[in-house]
């Protein structure tokens, strides 16, 4: 196996393969995308679908029938090599013949992990890992994320003030951004699995917590309810039964949980309390996670972001800023421990873009 690309592997294939991995969303599988080349001419070209549908590589070779004889085959993503609800791709890979394979990145998953790589070698299939491999592994990193760790990939989203504040001095937080923030956050609830929100914000802000800005289909909503408070009229139990609603609770009585019972779309799940009685973040991403829920954006309030910040749970951070000052209200995110500059958080790979008069920072939370 090389791990350097031939200077005769082309990065525009490659990058057709990453095009073609975000036409679907196959979670909990990984969102793949391959690309058959022979002659210098694309013989196929695939996406893994949904689960249980063919992947990439197998929807690639269909399209490439004999064409893959001798052919060159980009892949974002490690082949697999076991038995699923469909079958090892590297065997078919090698069945087809296929000479050269140039691979985005290894499997994170230990059923794989450099077990498909071997597999294709064994079967004379020439391997080349890293091509594009920083792209790659961009758009594999909720998958990564969810096999390495066992949770989802955590994104906090955030629209504040310039001198961050969330919400006024009687809690008025519509709104602080204009409809082009706005648009990009639906954006951005198309891209996940799951959004989370706190009761608070519920209570507060009644959100729909969909997707109707932006193209694309709206996640999960999960609600952190240590109590059981959201009422029954709240728009996310009123819409359940279009998109789906998920109330995390910690040890709520039975009472509690019975009464929405017979509400279609809304499920009552239990989770582990924190020392100060509240759903704990690690213990609800586990249970997602368990579900195939590769990535969530939690959308606040100050608590819940609270919560996932200082319990290191938070990947990835999108602060909208509007260009206003409020000097007072209710800010962002307030530790209960104040850090010293030293232990400041920081964002990484800082991305700064414009959402009409507002500003998106984006970037990773180093830890």
């Amino acid at each position: 196996m090389s791990h350097m690309p031939r200077s005769d592997l082309d990065p525009a294939f490659m990058a057709l393969a990453l095009e073609l991995s975000r036409l679907s969303r196959p979670s909990p599988n990984p969102r793949v995308g391959a690309v058959i080349v022979n002659g210098g001419r694309v013989a196929g070209r695939g996406h893994h679908e949904r689960p249980g549908m063919p992947h990439a590589e197998i929807v690639a070779l269909g399209e490439a029938g004999s064409d893959a004889l001798g052919a060159d085959m980009y892949v974002t993503l490690e082949p697999c090599c076991h038995q699923g609800r469909t079958g090892p791709c590297t065997a078919a890979i090698a069945a087809a013949g296929v000479a050269r394979v140039a691979i985005g990145m290894i499997d994170p998953d230990s059923r794989v992990n450099g077990k498909g790589v071997a597999a294709l070698e064994a079967a004379g299939v020439e391997c080349h890992v890293g091509l594009l491999a920083d792209e790659c592994a961009a758009t594999h990193e909720a998958y990564a994320t969810h096999r390495r760790l066992g949770r989802p990939l955590v994104t906090l989203k955030a629209a504040v003030t310039l001198d961050g504040m969330s919400a006024d001095v009687q809690g008025g937080s519509k709104w602080i951004t204009g409809e082009p923030a706005r648009a990009m956050v639906h954006a951005m609830r198309a891209e996940v699995e799951a959004v989370i929100v706190g009761v608070e914000t519920v209570l507060t802000d009644d959100p729909l917590l969909t997707v109707r800005l932006a193209p694309g289909r709206s996640p999960m909503r999960v609600v952190m309810d240590s109590g059981l408070r959201t009422p029954a009229t709240a728009n996310v139990i009123a819409t359940a039964a279009e998109v789906p609603t998920v109330l995390a609770h910690a040890g709520a009585s039975l009472e509690s949980a019975a009464a929405y019972a017979g509400l279609h779309g809304v499920e009552i799940l239990e989770c582990s309390a924190r020392q100060d009685g509240r759903v704990d973040p690690a213990d609800l991403l586990s249970k997602l996670a368990a579900r195939g829920v590769l990535s969530v954006l939690v959308e606040g309030g100050g608590r819940v972001h609270e919560a996932f910040l200082t319990a290191g749970l938070a990947d990835r951070l999108a602060l909208f800023l509007a260009p206003r000052l409020l000097g007072g209200g209710l800010p962002w995110v307030r530790f209960e421990k104040p850090r010293l500059l030293a232990q400041a958080l920081r964002l990484e790979s800082l991305r700064v873009s414009r959402a009409g008069d507002d500003l998106l920072l984006e970037g990773r939370l180093g830890r």
